[in-house]
């Protein structure tokens, strides 16, 4: 349709002019290819302080407005948790019961989701328990999940693209024994670094939303943020640095890669480690997708890391930012690096069977609807046996990318089109890009937790598709 259109415009350029030409150049977009300076030190988020009462770990979050200097000057109106934007990086181990103690000091309703967490569904952070401005929340839950780069950020009905956008993110990372944890780099904000990219729209000094004019999936901006750094490159002491990278945007979609065209190596996505570490020279992430890469460095040299290219296709692609290009972070080696060796096995991954599935069941994703229905709170879509496996079909039925996330579960990927699914999705996913008209099998297991009273969500993670109802949910059930 957008290509018709294109074309009627043209021939109304004939007639009209330079207006329409301008809003016939807007829908072509012309795609970005954007340098950075790299003059400003990256920031990394502090680690969330927490105290240990009755073998409990509790930390507080707090979500309140603030300013902050994101590239424009100090007085850029923003939200965070705990600070003006974005929030501390949570951590805990595997085992530990943490309990997160959440105030309220916006001005309207929010929440607090733990993206990739395996939880009760009734503290996971959906928009069935919003908490009013003023008000506050607890979540109380064992970690029970191997070591993983997971984040939290805001789910409210119909506003979480706005205070996403305005800063609500921080990452939760959580440890366990494994000795590949060891092996590798660790030592946080050192060596072992959170990456959370944002693009962002600036209208003088405060941040706009208006780009989201003119495309389908929301807010496209032209500039990058890191960790809400402009232009950051971070210093490296060691010849391996890791990198835990996060798509905290809110529509765009990255394809990282080194200006060099280097190798890098995944060691992780969304759930935990790979099996053994992949050479790659690129990683693709769809919004509220992660990945952990180590990157080699030799003494005193720099390295570019970038996002390109991300989507195939010609129109369309360009009209979702498919083609643009940023500069991401520059790595910086010391003149001396500590020796480091990268493990050739990390952890082992057991395979799911989908012959021991209890269900299948198909989704496809088309305009703002799964299987042609918009989300209602009152509806559930799927009832799910608690302690079963279960496969999902998972299809894009249309030209506008999207991004599929299921709350509580890690997944695993069987097939892509019919086939084997390539190494960057060998490990457990909770987030997956749904390529235009491409198809995907999923499989996972609904362990330990039933509530009959409580849904958990599925959705588009593009955050503007979700707000308009490209959601759906489940309840998990005990056995009967």
């Amino acid at each position: 349709m957008r290509k018709w259109l294109l074309g009627g415009l043209g021939l109304l350029v004939l007639c009209c002019g330079g207006g329409v030409a301008t809003l016939v150049w807007f829908l072509a977009r012309p795609p970005l290819d954007k340098t950075a300076d790299f003059r400003q030190a990256l920031r990394v988020p502090p680690l969330a302080a927490s105290t240990v009462r009755d073998g409990k770990r509790v930390f507080e979050l707090r979500a309140r407005p603030g300013d902050s200097d994101l590239g424009h000057g100090a007085g850029t109106r923003t939200w965070g948790y705990n600070e003006a934007y974005l929030g501390p990086t949570l951590r805990a181990a595997r085992g530990e019961q943490v309990v997160v103690d959440v105030h309220n000091s916006l001005p309207e309703p929010t929440t607090v989701h733990w993206h990739g967490m395996h939880l009760p569904a009734a503290v996971d952070g959906g928009p069935h328990h919003p908490i009013p401005a003023g008000g506050s929340y607890r979540a109380a839950w064992t970690v029970d999940q191997p070591a993983a780069t997971l984040w939290y950020h805001p789910h409210p009905s119909e506003r979480t693209e706005t205070q996403v956008y305005r800063g609500l993110a921080g990452m939760f990372i959580v440890d366990d024994d494994e000795p590949a944890q060891r092996a590798l780099p660790h030592d946080y904000g050192v060596d072992d670094v959170p990456v959370m990219v944002q693009d962002k729209v600036f209208d003088g000094d405060q941040l706009s939303m208006s780009s989201r004019f003119g495309s389908d999936i929301g807010v496209l901006g032209d500039e990058l943020l890191v960790n809400g750094t402009s232009g950051p490159y971070l210093d490296v002491p060691s010849e391996l640095v890791r990198l835990r990278l996060l798509n905290a945007s809110t529509a765009r979609i990255y394809n990282f890669q080194f200006a060099d065209k280097r190798q890098f190596a995944l060691v992780g996505t969304d759930g935990g480690l790979l099996e053994r570490p992949h050479a790659t020279d690129h990683i693709r992430l769809s919004v509220g997708e992660r990945a952990e890469v180590v990157v080699s460095m030799r003494p005193g040299e720099r390295a570019t890391l970038r996002s390109v290219r991300s989507i195939d296709g010609d129109f369309d692609s360009r009209l979702n930012g498919g083609q643009d290009a940023f500069d991401v972070l520059q790595l910086r080696a010391a003149a001396r690096l500590t020796p480091a060796t990268l493990p050739g096995t990390l952890v082992a991954t057991p395979r799911l069977d989908p012959g021991s599935a209890a269900q299948t069941r198909s989704f496809t994703f088309q305009g703002r609807k799964i299987n042609g229905r918009k989300m209602d709170m009152h509806r559930n879509d799927a009832v799910v046996v608690k302690d079963t496996v279960e496969v999902w079909d998972v299809a894009n039925g249309h030209d506008t990318p999207h991004s599929f996330h299921i709350h509580d579960v890690q997944f695993q990927v069987l097939a892509v089109n019919g086939g084997a699914p390539p190494p960057e999705l060998g490990g457990w996913k909770d987030t997956l890009f749904l390529a235009p008209k491409q198809q995907y099998r999923i499989i996972a297991r609904f362990a330990d937790y039933a509530d009959p009273n409580t849904s958990y969500m599925f959705h588009c993670h593009v955050l503007r598709h979700e707000d308009e109802g490209m959601m759906g949910q489940f309840i998990v059930v005990e056995k009967p």
